[in-house]
Order: structure tokens, then C-alpha cells, then sequence
């Protein structure tokens, strides 16, 4: 699992990972770091530590990232998609660097660290039961994501396993129930948006009844959502749709939980969507300690 994990990052361009840790130092640090004077810029060691078990260890880019543009080094224990130990306290890392610079990317890096690995964990979690249920569709996030952290969140999603579904509106047209009230209906919408997008942008529409459902797939679109549906309501639609149209790619959405997911595993959904991977997903929680020097005798 971890070797497959640790080659995504190869996805993040790296005048990407630069740009991100310069925006989250100059906003930590815009003008003076007096408690710099503290410490100076004599070479220390701090330990990376993971105190919540049993988590998927995510973000590492961005964490080296962060601590590359400070001129401080990481030796990573545990690889980028690592599920960590059950221990009490994982040891994940170790950065080296001048104390002052070490210190001044700190609370940047574990922030990184700790939104990202809680995301990862989260989509494992969703990832596992889809298993465990048998079903052989996609566990998906959303666009719900955190201005300006996007890119960290869809990578983490990656890291657990689970899709990314659309990375903004220029990704993928999905037509809301906004959209179709602005339209004036399903069907003008679909054709008003295919009229801009092109034959090589697939069509999302955002689907309350079986009804909908089928005025959108007979316009064209290539994706239904199914939007806020109860499971048992849902079974029926998704079967009722993939009878008429087959090669529809159906989703289920709204309403989705951890705790109520499994029941949205019927054969005809393609897509489990869930807003809870990005908002109100705990963290991980980690901790940079440097080592007090030893002694010298």
C-alpha cells in the first residue's frame, strides 16, 4: 500500500509544493520573528510525532515542502499512505535545520500534516467498507473543500484511496438544481452547457426524482446524481434508471455518513459522494519536539 501511495506525489508539480510553503510562511510570518532571538540558528534535531493510532500518514509533500524552503532537512520513518502503529506515540520523522528556521516552519507543516493524515484516514475508513461490502464503485469526495487548501485536501483523498470526483468547476460541468431553476429546465441546461464545454467534458446533473433522472440522462448527460435520496429510495431509482439507461454512470449523494454509507452500496450506484471527508473530519494529531542537547563531557 505505501509504495503505491508514495508515488502520487509525483502528481504535485514542484514549483506547486514551493508556491504553497512560501504563501503559508509569509502569512505565519509576515514581519518579525522575535522569538527567533531565542534560539538562534545553532543546528537542532526534533522529532515528529503521531499520537493518534491506527492513522494513514498523509501530506508528507507539503510537510518537506515547507521545511526545504527554511533550508532544514526530514528523514521520513514511515512512508507517504503508511497506515502508523497502534502505539500511544509513532515516530514518523526527524527534521534537522537551524532551530530558529525548524521553529518558524513548525506550526505550518503540522497543520499540513495533521488536516491532511485526518482526511487520509477518513477515506481508508470509507474505503474499507466499501471492501468489506463487496460493492465495486467509487468512494468519492466533493468540492467542499477549504479556499486556498484544495490541492492538500483532493491529494489527501488520493492517499486514502478514494476519488478525487471534480477539482473545481472547469473539471467536470455539474448542473445543480440552481442551475436548472436559472435554465428554466433540465434539458435546456444540459444543452446550453454542452454548447460550451464540448464533446470531451462530461455532464453532471443534479437529479431529486427517478423523473429528473431521466430527462437529464435523455439529454445527454453522462452522470445523474441522485440527490438526497434515502437508501431504499435510492435502490429503487439507481435500478430503475440503469434498466433504461445502462451506460449512465449514476451517484449517490446528500445525506451520506460514515455511520449510514453501507446502505448506499447498491449495485446500480456508480458513485458514493460524501461532503463529511473534508468537512468536520477529525485531525491527526502530531507533534514536533526538538531534542535537548547532550551534554558534553
Amino acid at each position: 500500500m505505501s509504495s503505491q501511495k508514495h508515488k502520487l506525489c509525483d502528481a504535485i508539480p514542484p514549483h506547486t509544493l514551493t508556491r504553497l510553503a512560501r504563501q503559508w510562511l509569509d502569512e505565519d510570518t509576515p514581519s518579525f520573528d522575535a522569538a527567533g532571538v531565542c534560539v538562534g540558528s545553532q543546528d537542532v534535531e526534533a522529532k515528529l510525532l503521531c499520537k493518534s493510532p491506527n492513522s494513514i500518514l498523509a501530506g508528507s509533500p507539503f510537510f518537506t515542502a515547507v521545511f526545504t524552503e527554511l533550508g532544514c532537512t526530514v528523514q521520513w520513518i514511515h512512508q507517504e499512505g503508511a497506515q502508523l502503529g497502534s502505539e500511544a506515540v509513532t515516530l514518523t520523522a526527524v527534521v534537522r535545520g537551524p532551530a530558529r528556521n525548524l521553529l518558524l516552519g513548525e506550526r505550518a507543516a503540522l497543520n499540513c500534516l495533521a488536516r491532511a493524515s485526518g482526511i487520509a484516514t477518513r477515506c481508508f475508513q470509507l474505503q474499507s467498507q466499501a471492501a468489506a461490502s463487496g460493492w465495486h464503485g467509487e468512494v468519492a469526495g466533493t468540492r467542499k473543500t477549504t479556499p486556498g487548501f484544495r490541492l492538500v485536501e483532493k491529494y489527501a483523498m488520493l492517499v486514502g484511496g478514494v476519488s478525487t470526483h471534480r477539482h473545481d468547476l472547469s473539471g467536470m460541468v455539474m448542473l445543480k438544481d440552481n442551475h436548472v431553476w436559472a435554465s428554466g429546465s433540465i434539458t435546456e441546461a444540459v444543452r446550453a452547457a454542452r454548447s460550451a464545454c464540448g464533446f470531451s467534458t462530461k455532464i453532471e446533473v443534479e437529479c431529486g426524482t427517478v423523473e429528473e433522472g431521466r430527462e437529464a440522462a435523455t439529454a445527454g448527460a453522462d452522470i445523474v446524481m441522485l440527490d438526497n435520496f434515502h437508501s431504499q429510495e435510492l435502490q429503487a431509482a439507481a435500478h430503475a434508471l440503469k434498466q433504461e439507461f445502462p451506460s449512465l454512470l449514476l451517484e449517490a449523494s446528500g445525506g451520506i455518513t460514515p455511520e449510514n454509507v453501507t446502505s448506499y452500496f447498491s449495485p446500480h450506484v456508480d458513485i458514493v459522494s460524501l461532503g463529511c471527508i473534508t468537512q468536520g473530519c477529525p485531525v491527526v494529531d502530531f507533534s514536533l519536539k526538538v531534542q535537548k542537547p547532550q551534554p558534553r563531557f
